[in-house]
């Protein structure tokens, strides 16, 4: 069982994102918690006036409303019948304090895994606002695995959850079916996971995540009609960022991404994505430590700290501008915001310096060797250190230095393993040196 809480800034929004699917047939109200009426007595008026009133008795707050899914494993299918699912919710709610307030639970029939979502509001009868700061870590973590322990359910792991929800929303070929509908509702399910999520300060920024599920932002061309009257449309692309369907309006799509409504995010994005630079420098600095040689090698290290590099190159195939995702914390960052040192060209610097900082302590080694030596050099490839050829050992790293790679094509896999097998080799490399030194 995975449990993911957000805290909406709208409770239309997040009542408007499940209504739809009730609409469209992929979702249904199977509980109305603390309201007067049945589920199927409840029309949008009913539901959004029982919250207002409560919101209404607390004007300071910022945030009034929360959004939660409880998600589990599809092997549990069989399970998680209706009664079942409000059992658990209810309970649920119970444990983590909103048992008294009112809530919606919909049951959603869109995924592979069976799944429900539960809007309640945070203001309670007496005007005072509950307390949502470590409500996951502290409260929520806690009655999960009391209740998976009680029920016997299959214990899920948030972030593999989350790895293969991202994976599952990537559109693909495959996923666009005959139609323009079955593409308004790719799209928008990967906006509803973007939008409202992840902490962005720009279209450009916006569009990094975007990518990652093959989805762009685009305003047009700035003396077309679209960019000049502040208009927004979304198109799937391919791998290298090519449309693949026709755009569709920003005001299309329920949750409605447009224009203005990005811009409204970005000061409030900006504000609160502050706490989470040190994080992303930090992972970057670490994962320098193992000395990636290329942006492709860079990316398949960070992949590891739940964040993803995007690359922006020219058509001349030059590198002049990265993009940080941190997964984790859903925040997004240019390397120049980092800090000049996170930029394209001083990354490339770092990566530089480090291959040639190895070179020059290597040749410093050289330099005591005895003549006619023979060292082991990377891909087991022999060659012998005479005054003719000392600096063969630097020419083999520099050449590394030119294999850039986009890291959105890396298996990273294979990348693992090469670097696994090139951190064996310069510790086999030095100690060899080391003991041909003490000689």
């Amino acid at each position: 069982m995975v449990a993911q809480i957000t805290i909406p800034k709208s409770l239309k929004r997040a009542l408007n994102y499940n209504e739809k699917k009730v609409q469209q047939g992929k979702a249904q109200l199977i509980l109305a918690q603390n309201f007067i009426k049945l589920p199927d007595e409840l029309n949008f008026h009913d539901k959004t006036e029982r919250f207002e009133r409560l919101m209404e008795l607390n004007e300071r707050a910022q945030t009034k409303v929360i959004h939660i899914s409880l998600n589990f494993p599809p092997e549990e299918k069989e399970r998680m019948n209706k009664d079942f699912l409000i059992r658990l919710a209810d309970e649920y709610m119970e444990r983590i304090g909103f048992g008294k307030q009112p809530y919606l639970v919909y049951e959603h029939h869109d995924s592979g895994h069976p799944h429900v979502h539960v809007v309640s509001t945070l203001i309670q009868e007496d005007g005072t606002r509950i307390n949502t700061h470590h409500l996951g870590k502290d409260i929520s973590d806690p009655a999960r695995k009391e209740m998976e322990i009680k029920y016997g359910l299959i214990s899920s792991n948030k972030k593999e959850f989350e790895q293969k929800q991202e994976k599952d929303l990537a559109i693909t070929p495959q996923k666009l079916q005959a139609g323009k509908s079955a593409t308004q509702r790719s799209i928008a399910n990967v906006l509803d996971h973007v939008v409202d999520r992840y902490k962005y300060t720009s279209l450009q920024e916006l569009n990094a995540v975007l990518k990652l599920y093959n989805v762009r932002a685009d305003r047009g061309a700035e003396e077309g009609r679209i960019y000049k009257n502040r208009g927004l449309t979304y198109v799937v692309t391919d791998e290298a960022g090519k449309a693949l369907t026709k755009p569709i309006k920003a005001s299309a799509f329920h949750n409605k991404p447009t224009l203005d409504y990005l811009e409204s995010r970005f000061e409030k994005n900006e504000e609160e994505r502050q706490h989470d630079k040190q994080h992303v420098r930090t992972s970057v600095d670490w994962v320098m430590r193992s000395e990636p040689q290329t942006f492709g090698e860079l990316a398949a290290l960070l992949k590891k700290e739940r964040i993803d590099l995007v690359v922006r190159r020219n058509e001349q195939g030059r590198v002049y501008g990265l993009t940080y995702i941190d997964h984790e914390r859903k925040s997004v960052f240019n390397g120049s915001s980092l800090g000049k040192e996170y930029a394209a060209k001083e990354m490339s610097e770092r990566m530089k310096r480090d291959v040639a900082e190895e070179k020059f302590s290597m040749q410093q080694q050289q330099k005591n060797l005895p003549a006619e030596k023979t060292i082991v050099l990377p891909k087991a490839q022999e060659i012998t250190l005479d005054n003719n050829n000392k600096n063969a050992l630097g020419k083999r790293l520099g050449k590394i230095i030119e294999e850039i790679v986009a890291p959105e094509y890396t298996d990273t896999r294979d990348v693992d393993r090469e670097l696994t097998e090139e951190q064996r080799r310069r510790r086999r490399r030095r100690t060899e040196l080391d003991r041909d030194f003490e000689r």
